[in-house]
Parts: structure tokens; C-alpha cells; sequence
């Protein structure tokens, strides 16, 4: 069994301690069901917020699961994008993406649905 922190509960803690202003903004990803790893990285970003180049220094400490990275693949296919638009809206490298591509084609081509 695979053991992972309890998001919901430490940024619902966060939130009703430090940020309590905030509460409102994190309030619809903090009902979902299962926090994905885009979820979390979302709820930080709104919390505590970031300048251009804490931005940048924190590309390098991501990871994403497989949940996420399809997720992401099937946005960019539903909203008909290239990879440097996709890259961009996520924050992400285009090589990253490449990479995503060639490592999960299978599941790519053949495990989404059509749109």
C-alpha cells in the first residue's frame, strides 16, 4: 500500500491557521475528492504565491504521477494544442513534455478517450 501525505488536511490546517483570507480562493480544488499532484502544486501556488524567480528555481524540485501527466496530455489534445502552449500554461519545459510523450505513447494513443 502506497502511503502518501494527507494533503487536504495539512493545507486545510494552513489555511484555517496562517491564510484564513484565502479560504475562499482554495475552497473548489479543496472539495474534490482526490488531490491530484496538479492540485497541490495549484493550492500552493494560491497560498503562499511565487515571484518570477522563486518560479523558476522551483521548476527543478516537480514531479508529477501518471495521473497528472495524463491529465495534462489529454488537455493539451482536447484543447487542440502544441507543446509550447501546453508547456506554457503549465509551467513546464517542452522537452519535458517530449519526453511524457514518448514514455506514455501507449497510454496516449490508445488509453484516452477520443475527442
Amino acid at each position: 500500500m502506497k502511503h502518501t501525505p494527507n494533503y487536504r488536511k495539512i493545507y486545510e490546517d494552513m489555511i484555517s491557521k496562517k491564510y484564513p483570507e484565502k479560504a475562499d480562493a482554495c475552497k473548489s480544488i479543496l472539495s474534490k475528492e482526490m488531490l491530484k499532484v496538479i492540485d497541490v502544486i495549484t493550492l500552493n501556488n494560491i497560498i503562499v504565491g511565487f515571484n518570477e524567480h522563486q518560479i523558476e528555481t522551483n521548476q527543478k524540485l516537480k514531479s508529477y504521477d501518471k495521473d497528472t501527466i495524463f491529465d495534462i496530455l489529454l488537455y493539451q489534445k482536447k484543447h487542440r494544442l502544441n507543446n509550447v502552449q501546453t508547456a506554457k500554461h503549465f509551467n513546464l519545459s517542452r522537452n519535458t513534455l517530449t519526453s511524457w510523450k514518448k514514455n506514455f505513447i501507449v497510454g496516449y494513443k490508445t488509453g484516452l478517450p477520443k475527442l
